[in-house]
């Protein structure tokens, strides 16, 4: 079920590297080409010659030979292997890996590793209880997770230190189905292709303290571009203001106003093969914007009243000017929303739109989401609650079927 598969098990110092010798034998059983690289402690639990044994490859610990007497060759290995990989496992993923990992630290061969690859990553956690309880692992896993990274959650049991609770790295067996399972279902049919996706809310200044604004977090965005990625895509990410970590191996644009925004998504418009504009962009700007901050004893009766101007319409621009892209817009109402979607899909030129439930579950700051995906022929498809990760992969499944059908050039 792997055959020809290019993994990296990336080994690190735990007592749970024993188990990883069967995770390395149950890949190689499957078909997969396996890749082991080790830090220094986890030379400490197994030897390299292990693993090498199992793998049938070279095993990487240093990135540089131990002294100049031993040789003089120094090859960028990080490099050769990350462009290899079609798969990065790490397991176990010690506490002090993940911490190393989550804010950039690149001290030993495997962390480096993971700096340069551009495939998905998978990291099977492994540590005692409290450590892993900590509110810093579970800050920094919780880092990784915004990223793309993908996590196989530990399971509870009795611990090395002779305590019980979770912290167990998940059992061979259950790796090995993770890894076949994310081979069953990933799909690098947008390998060369570039997509641009908008994400989050605008800002229009009223003075050089308030704004107007809407509530978007920028998750569904966010979920797109970091799908894309994992489908082999490159990608822009053009958001508006919001506390999300940028997606793994994403190019990433911040703007503040539609105006801004407007600019961005021009300026890459005629260098992409996909625009997904999910981003909500306010449709009307302050007329008059204050360089001082409005007081309100200085209100008459304090009241203010604000002139409000049509922002710039950027999917309409975007339909006007279409070469051969796939334009995908999103609608969010909240009355007659089917009939204003379509409306929207005309008006806009769309090759798709999709329309955003709101309510319990969906919407705006929601990990999940129920949508209708409307395309230009007619089509509907009614989706049930799901991930945001998960619809991301249902509109690019869409988007991949053009290409598959030659509605749209790349």
């Amino acid at each position: 079920m792997l055959e020809g598969r290019k993994i990296v098990v990336g080994v690190t110092g735990g007592i749970s590297a024993y188990k990883t010798c069967y995770v390395v034998r149950g890949l190689k059983k499957l078909g997969a080409d396996v890749r082991v690289v080790m830090t220094p402690s986890a030379t400490q639990f197994v030897t390299p010659l292990t693993f090498s044994t199992l793998s049938g490859n070279e095993v990487i610990v240093d990135m540089f030979p131990a002294s100049t007497h031993q040789g003089t060759s120094v090859r960028t290995w990080h490099i050769d292997l990350a462009l290899w990989a079609e798969l990065m496992l790490i397991a176990p993923a010690t506490a002090n890996t993940i911490a190393k990992i989550a804010h950039g630290i690149a001290d030993n061969f495997l962390t480096s590793l993971v700096l340069a690859v551009r495939c998905p990553v998978v990291l099977a956690p492994a540590m005692d209880v409290d450590m892993y309880l900590n509110e810093i692992t579970q800050r920094n896993l919780k880092i990784l997770k915004e990223l793309g990274y993908l996590i196989i959650e530990p399971e509870e049991g009795e611990l090395a230190s002779g305590l019980v609770g979770i912290g167990r790295m998940a059992e061979p067996e259950k790796i090995v189905e993770f890894v076949k399972d994310f081979f069953a279902g990933v799909k690098f049919d947008l390998k060369g292709k570039k997509i641009l996706v908008t994400a989050g809310p605008t800002y229009e200044p009223i003075d050089p303290v308030r704004f107007i604004g809407n509530w978007s977090s920028g998750k569904m965005g966010f979920e797109i571009a970091k799908a894309s990625v994992h489908r082999g895509a490159d990608v822009i990410l053009i958001s508006g203001p919001t506390y999300l970590n940028t997606p793994k191996n994403v190019k990433r644009i911040d703007v503040v106003t539609s105006d801004e925004m407007f600019d961005a998504v021009v300026k890459f418009y005629n260098e992409v093969d996909v625009v997904i504009m999910s981003a909500a962009v306010a449709d009307y700007a302050p007329a008059q914007r204050f360089e001082k901050k409005l007081k309100k004893e200085d209100l008459p009766e304090g009241m203010l009243e604000l002139k409000l101007k049509k922002t710039k319409d950027i999917l309409k621009y975007l339909g006007d000017n279409k070469r051969n892209q796939i334009l995908v817009g999103f609608a969010l109402e909240t009355d007659n929303a089917f009939e204003n979607a379509i409306q929207k899909l005309k008006q806009k030129n769309l090759d798709f739109i999709v329309l955003n439930t709101l309510g319990e579950g969906s919407g705006f700051g929601c990990d999940t989401n129920i949508v209708t995906i409307i395309s230009k022929d007619g089509k509907v498809e009614s989706l049930p609650k799901m991930t945001k990760y998960e619809v991301a992969h249902k509109i690019l499944d869409k988007v991949s079927q053009m290409f598959n059908k030659g509605e749209a050039k790349g």
